[in-house]
């Protein structure tokens, strides 16, 4: 795992002295007995040659050992009061303020712990106000459109025609789509969707995905989306699996939500009159199989492939490739790596020649289901 922001390690990694801590409160503790100890021996030995009164040492020794105690005490207890500030900084939303990590013992790794949790509090705080201006963004378009239609007709100023219901079931569609991501989200954040695997032959399933891609497109061909789904026609889907009886073991619907996106994803960043080709190959196990997406586009630089696959993540072109492409919301590609690890198969940016390449890989049928 690599360092956190500041140089910072994650919770329960290792520490760069190798996980030996020199200075650990256990230590600090003992010291503290073993000084107390020394002190009061040493005090007892001077009063046996020196001929001093007991009451005079049993003052000087609890008056340097309480000395000594509360020296080691505030050094337990100040940093735990800065973590106290912390922790409650927290609690009331503020997620700036972080620990000092100066400590090489239990309380510097607490302290590396509570700041990785303002890091990740931090975050996901971010990812909740980004989903909100998202969805409000995204839902307010296909509203607007449809109040403005329904308006018209009551007010008279535009007929119930076919057409003009068309236009209403168009944006009343848009919000419907909207709606399902957020359902995808949803699930992907409480993980309750059962895996339902089975068998299929790819050939004629992948040519399904396709062919709808298709037509979704074409339907959608004349009205921004919006959504994330993209409407352009001019671009070529391409088939290439092999061998052509080439069968895969796992849930067809939860893949094909993950081919799907990779496609509208390929589709909205290829060229015009482009070409994105899914290709499919034995994988290593059993049934298991290899899945590959590629596009013509610009491409993703190597420094944010590990971000692809991150929540509203929508990468850095600033604009599309080609007529009927947007932005979306940058659910796609999240919702796609949640697909495939709910399978325990693995899914990345892979090196392409040319635009961008996506590999999939399906672990296929477990020795129990055969």
């Amino acid at each position: 795992m690599s360092d956190g922001p500041a140089g910072r390690r994650g919770p329960g990694e290792p520490q760069p002295w190798g996980g030996v801590r020199p200075f650990s409160i256990k230590t600090k503790l003992g010291a503290l007995v073993v000084v107390s100890v020394l002190i009061t021996t040493g005090l007892s030995v001077i009063a046996v040659h020196t001929k001093t009164e007991l009451r005079f040492i049993t003052v000087f020794s609890m008056i340097a050992t309480l000395l000594i105690t509360q020296f080691v005490a505030h050094s337990l207890t100040a940093p735990l009061d800065d973590m106290n500030a912390v922790a409650r900084s927290i609690s009331h939303g503020d997620y700036t303020r972080r620990v000092r990590e100066n400590r090489r013992d239990e309380l510097g790794d607490l302290a590396q712990t509570i700041n990785a949790m303002a890091d990740e509090l931090e975050a996901q705080d971010g990812q909740r106000k980004e989903l909100v201006a998202n969805v409000s963004h995204e839902l307010r378009t296909p509203i607007a459109g449809l109040r403005a239609v329904l308006e018209n007709i009551v007010d008279g100023v535009t007929q119930a025609d076919p057409e003009t219901m068309r236009t209403a079931l168009r944006q009343t569609e848009r919000l419907g789509r909207l709606v399902e991501t957020l359902l995808d989200l949803s699930r992907l954040d409480n993980g309750v969707v059962p895996l339902k695997k089975r068998r299929f032959e790819v050939w004629p399933y992948l040519s399904g995905v396709l062919k709808e891609a298709n037509m979704v497109a074409s339907a959608r061909a004349g009205m921004a989306s919006g959504s994330g789904s993209h409407t352009r026609t001019d671009v070529h889907l391409h088939l290439d699996v092999s061998p052509p009886e080439l069968v895969a073991h796992a849930d067809p619907e939860r893949i094909h939500q993950v081919v799907a996106n990779l496609i509208d994803n390929a589709v909205k960043h290829s060229p015009p009159h482009g070409r994105v080709t899914v290709r499919a190959r034995h994988g290593a196990q059993p049934e298991s199989l290899e899945l590959e997406v590629l596009d013509e586009g610009p491409g993703i630089p190597r420094t944010e492939w590990h971000r692809v696959f991150e929540r509203f993540n929508r990468g850095n072109v600033n604009r599309p490739h080609g007529p009927g492409s947007d932005g979306g919301t940058g659910l796609g590609l999240a919702i796609a790596r949640w697909a495939v690890d709910l399978h325990g198969g693995r899914i990345g940016v892979a090196e392409s020649e040319r635009g961008c390449r996506i590999l999939i890989t399906l672990p296929g049928a477990s020795p129990a289901s055969n």
